[in-house]
């Protein structure tokens, strides 16, 4: 059916494409569990490393024995803040190398209206796409007098 939208629809090459995105969706799901946030606090007293499952590396100067329990604390989760926030780079660093544009989240941050227009625009695609199937449908019910 003229206009329908599958006419010129290339099966191998949907194939081919759909195996590259594969591959690399696996090869960022490796990246991914790779990486490691790193942080220190100004004084050096205070050392982290986040990963994707979470604090995987505490290390506490001698010398940060001596702040108070308060303190300390206080130094201990502004540093898992900061390597928790040097893995979220990392990971949209990564996602934005192999998926482009469009695989990096941060760009989100400042325009939550751009999320919306992905929405609608997605909602729209899928529309179009209904509407040709449900009429591929109706035309070929036609052809078998159904």
């Amino acid at each position: 059916m003229a206009g329908s939208g599958f006419d010129d629809f290339d099966v191998e090459r949907f194939g081919r494409r759909a195996d590259a995105t594969i591959t690399a969706v696996e090869r960022l799901q490796e990246t991914l569990s790779s990486l490691v946030g790193r942080a220190r606090d100004e004084d050096g007293l205070v050392e982290v490393e986040f990963t994707s499952r979470g604090l995987s590396e505490l290390k506490l100067h001698p010398k940060a024995m001596r702040l108070s329990s308060g303190e300390l604390a206080e130094r201990i989760k502004e540093t898992v803040g900061a390597a928790s926030d040097d893995l979220y780079r990392q990971m949209n660093r990564a996602m934005a190398e192999v998926l482009g544009q469009e695989g990096d989240q941060t760009r989100f941050l400042n325009d939550p209206e751009a999320v919306l227009k992905q929405v609608r625009e997605a909602e729209s695609a899928f529309d179009r796409t209904a509407e040709d199937v449900l009429g591929e449908l109706d035309r070929i019910s036609r052809r078998l007098n159904l």
